[in-house]
C-alpha cells in the first residue's frame, strides 16, 4: 500500500545520469502476474530494485528474464513465505477495508512498519496513510490476497550482481531473513542500516541512497533502470 511517493526523498540523492522508471504493484493477482506486468513496461536491460513485496516480484522477474536484469537490489525483503500471523493480519485488514470507508492503513499498522523511535512521528505516519488512501481499498484487498511463497531454494539461480539491504530495526522482516537472503544469492553484497525500520526509503533515504550509490559505483554497471 505504497505508491511512488515512497521514493521522493531517495531519488534526488541518486546519480542524475541514472534514469529511473517507477513500477507500481497495484495491479495483478499474483507475484508472477505483477512481475510480467513490470517486465512488459521495462526497457530491454535495466538495474532492478525491489522493496518489500517488490523483492518477491523482482526475483520472479529475474527468473522470467535473467538476460534483461543487469543488476539486482533487494531492500527490506525476504525469501521466506509469509508467516501465518502476518497473513491473518492482512486478511483482517482487507475485510475491515471492505466494510467501511477506507482512509488508508491504520496508524497502528503503520507504526509496526517503522523503527520504534519513529512511532510518534505524526508527519511520517500521515505520509504513509495518505499513500494507502490514494491506492484505495480495492488495491488493499488485492494485495492482501497475494501469496508470497518462499523461494529460498531458488536463490542460487540468481546470477546477476546483487545488493541486499536490510534495516536494523525492521519489525516485519528480521535481520536473520536479510542475512539469509544475501547468503543464498551467489556473490551478493549485504548492507544493514541501523536506526531504521521496514520503511527504509522513508526513514533513512540518505543512508539507503548512499548504500546504493556506493555499490553501483563499485560495480561499473551501465544499464539504466
Amino acid at each position: 500500500m505504497l505508491d511512488a511517493a515512497l521514493w521522493d526523498d531517495v531519488l534526488p540523492l541518486l546519480p542524475a545520469t541514472l534514469p529511473v522508471q517507477y513500477a507500481g504493484l497495484d495491479t495483478g493477482a499474483s507475484i508472477d502476474a505483477m512481475a510480467q506486468a513490470v517486465l512488459d513496461a521495462a526497457p530491454p536491460s535495466f538495474i532492478l530494485l525491489g522493496f518489500s513485496m517488490g523483492g518477491y516480484v523482482a526475483r520472479a522477474m529475474v527468473r522470467m528474464a535473467p538476460q534483461r536484469v543487469a543488476a539486482l537490489i533487494l531492500v527490506a525483503t525476504s525469501a521466506r513465505a509469509d508467516a501465518p500471523a502476518l497473513v491473518a493480519q492482512r486478511v483482517a485488514a482487507a475485510r475491515q477495508a471492505g466494510r467501511t470507508a477506507f482512509h488508508g492503513l491504520s496508524r497502528g499498522a503503520i507504526r509496526m512498519s517503522l523503527h520504534a523511535s519513529r512511532a510518534g512521528d505524526a508527519a511520517l505516519i500521515e505520509k504513509v496513510r495518505a499513500m494507502g488512501e490514494r491506492l484505495g481499498s480495492a488495491v488493499l484487498m488485492r494485495q492482501s490476497a497475494v501469496v508470497r511463497s518462499g523461494d529460498t531454494a531458488a536463490l542460487a539461480q540468481i546470477r546477476c550482481r546483487t545488493l541486499v539491504v536490510g534495516a536494523g530495526g525492521d519489525q516485519l522482516r528480521s535481520l536473520d531473513e536479510t542475512r539469509e537472503l544475501a547468503a543464498g544469492i551467489p556473490g551478493a553484497a549485504l548492507a544493514v542500516i541501523a536506526g531504521a525500520g521496514h520503511l527504509l526509503p522513508l526513514e533513512a533515504p540518505g543512508a539507503l541512497a548512499q548504500a546504493i550509490c556506493a555499490w553501483l559505483g563499485a560495480q561499473d554497471i551501465g544499464a539504466g533502470s
